[in-house]
């Protein structure tokens, strides 16, 4: 993963943690809890692709089990959400591009119906029974409500501030080209990507380079016609 990656996954995976457990655990909503890190991890996920989705996930489940107040084995939550993560990862198009806000919504919907079933089979599998008398279906509802009805004020957010770390300038003359900067966000979100902003600089370059040419010519034909005077009169 890349450092720009690395610094920007790590920032909104610790705010996201830092709100669910003050704001939104606190709420007192029946049935599950709105899952902003598992909205984080999917959002990033379908902008950088399974292979940073599924590392993305692990370190933000583990620091999930970690933190306050956690009540179940460490390394629980990490597999589910590193498995979140290559899946939603494997969703992200060759192009990049998603043609319309259905894609991240109905990945937002499998991660949300995913998550609680793995969490719910691998808490089966240790001897944590704490689902079945909550009532899996009352989980898996309110689950995928909760967070279908925060996804399109943290998703769009998310994957547009990846979008920009993608088309960063040194990353694109690192990647050689622009191209390689392309984001998945430009099917939700109406707004520019980086492939306007290379091709303007692109543009300008190529203007710049004409520009210096014909200032090059002009300078030659001056000192010519001065190297013809110049002959002329001896």
């Amino acid at each position: 993963m890349r450092f720009n990656r690395i610094l920007l996954a790590s920032t909104l995976v610790v705010v996201a943690l830092v709100v669910q457990v003050t704001i939104l655990g606190r709420l007192q909503l029946p049935g599950a809890v709105p899952d902003l890190v598992l909205l984080t991890v999917v959002a990033l996920a379908l902008v950088y692709g399974h292979v940073s989705g599924a590392l993305i996930g692990f370190s933000a489940g583990l620091l999930t089990d970690l933190a306050p107040p956690a009540d179940h084995a460490a390394g629980r939550y990490a597999l589910v959400l590193c498995l979140i993560g290559y899946l939603v990862g494997l969703v992200r198009p060759d192009n990049g591009r998603f043609r319309s806000a259905w894609g991240p919504m109905l990945a937002v919907v499998g991660a949300a119906i995913g998550s609680t079933l793995l969490y719910a089979g691998v808490g089966a599998l240790v001897g944590d029974t704490a689902a079945r008398h909550v009532g899996l279906t009352g989980l898996l509802f309110t689950a995928t409500l909760y967070d279908l009805l925060l996804a399109p004020f943290t998703v769009p957010f998310i994957m547009a501030l990846a979008r920009r770390a993608e088309n960063d300038p040194m990353a694109v003359e690192a990647g050689g080209g622009p191209a390689q900067g392309t984001d998945v966000s430009s099917g939700w979100l109406a707004g520019g990507t980086g492939l306007r902003i290379g091709s303007q600089r692109g543009g300008l370059r190529l203007k710049t380079a004409r520009s210096r040419a014909n200032r090059a010519g002009r300078i030659k034909g001056v000192k010519s016609v001065k190297s013809v005077k110049s002959v002329k009169k001896l």
